[in-house]
């Protein structure tokens, strides 16, 4: 049997009611109160109240505010007028069950209708994260495509120079060797001309005819010939190419601006992220191969992130440890998405496997332990875990003994803990 609680006080004005309800000892949840227009219960086991108004209230806009071992109730009225008393008098047990009835009927209605009304508003949120995040997504394409171009633009400019170049060393090469032999062949010009002075100076004191017959000699011109032919400069030597060859790299840069180590190793998630891909996702073929990236989704969802977008950001973090389950940063990432999106298990989950991931604890992931400790332990204080918030905070702090604002939330939450009445 319940037992009624009778000893209240109100006091009324032409437009609302107060009503001060004592409920000392025991616990008292926004769950324990159930108010209608005309219909008011307050049920905390093993204790009840039930009120049957004298006159319609606004139910809408009243408010009930829980502290000290009170419930005070502030009901406004839908007509202005002064009430006789504050329940509705001589109604007898029939009346009362249809009252009570209409009562949790009007509030099923109301129920389903915020219900509708919380899906279509869901429905609007995915639908506007999807458009940002399409909207999004053809920027950075749009980024990547222009780029792309930049560089198609800048490799096409230098290769036009590079070939530019190598025409004119030709020219410059063929207009060398056209000196050089010009030169030769002068040269050999100028020992010919010595060698015929030489052969007319013993002739001087001759006739002009014997002259004649000299230079008309048959034996002289072939020898003549025969000189230079011998004297005539080799051809050029042929044109060749000179083939090089490199060592295969995955990376664009060379081998000795690399870090061989974090290269190895980004290429070893790659490979890891790829199996994993190919193995169980196999809804996620038609993403590009850059979506396909955990790296690429934590840089996206920390973008969303920052900017307010907490579902989309949540989207991402979450198609990224699908594709790769052993970052703690992404189950970190993710419960602050909870956390703003009030989903408070889901962060203490996400929390929790954050921490087994950052295992060994070493002075390189101290930071991330801290963040992990924190938002679990507020995902506790705010299902009103005070005991399991506070051990969280005072794990952080243990980490972190210098940070003023963690040591003076675990102060807060102490103080709450002396202040909550034992259930």
């Amino acid at each position: 049997m319940p037992v009624w609680l009778r000893e209240y006080s109100w006091r009324q004005t032409p437009a609302a009611v107060y009503l001060s309800l004592p409920v000392r000892g025991v616990r008292v949840t926004p769950a324990s109160i159930f108010c209608t227009d005309q219909y008011l219960k307050v049920s905390i086991p093993p204790f009840l109240f039930e009120a049957v108004l004298y006159a319609p209230i606004d139910d809408t806009n009243s408010t009930a505010k829980i502290g000290n071992g009170i419930i005070f109730f502030t009901l406004y009225k839908k007509e202005v007028a002064m009430w006789d008393s504050l329940t509705l008098a001589n109604a007898n047990k029939e009346k009362l069950q249809c009252l009570r009835e209409n009562a949790i009927l009007k509030a099923q209605e109301k129920a389903k209708e915020e219900t509708e009304a919380k899906k279509v508003t869901k429905q609007e949120h995915k639908k506007y994260a999807l458009e940002a995040t399409m909207k999004l997504e053809e920027a950075e394409r749009k980024r990547i495509e222009d780029l792309k171009e930049k560089e198609r633009q800048k490799f096409t400019k230098e290769l036009e120079l590079w070939q530019k170049e190598q025409q004119d060393a030709e020219k410059q090469n063929r207009v060398r060797k056209e000196v050089e032999l010009h030169q030769k062949v002068e040269q050999l010009k100028e020992r010919k001309k010595e060698k015929m002075n030489k052969t007319r100076i013993p002739n001087e004191g001759t006739s002009k005819t014997g002259l004649k017959a000299v230079k008309g000699c048959h034996g002289s011109h072939s020898m003549f010939s025969e000189n230079l032919k011998e004297e005539q400069l080799p051809p050029p030597r042929s044109a060749a190419t000179i083939k090089t060859t490199f060592t295969s790299r995955v990376f664009p840069t060379a081998l000795r601006e690399s870090r061989v180590a974090e290269e190895e190793e980004w290429l070893r998630k790659q490979v890891e992220a790829q199996r994993t891909i190919s193995a169980d996702l196999s809804e996620l073929e038609d993403l590009k191969e850059e979506e396909k990236s955990p790296d690429w989704l934590k840089d996206k969802g920390n973008k969303m992130f920052a900017t307010g977008n907490y579902l989309a950001a949540l989207n991402a973090y979450t198609l990224a440890v699908r594709l790769n389950n052993k970052l703690p940063l992404l189950y970190l990432n993710r419960a602050a998405c909870h956390l703003k999106l009030r989903n408070l298990h889901k962060a203490i989950e996400d929390s929790s496997k954050a921490l087994e991931l950052l295992t060994p604890p070493v002075p390189d992931n101290e930071n991330a332990r801290v963040k992990a400790y924190v938002r679990r332990g507020t995902a506790f204080c705010q299902l009103e875990l005070y005991m399991e918030g506070l051990q969280d905070y005072e794990a952080a702090l243990k980490i972190d003994p210098k940070n003023k604002t963690i040591e003076e939330d675990a102060e807060k939450i102490r103080q709450l803990i002396q202040g909550t009445p034992d259930s």
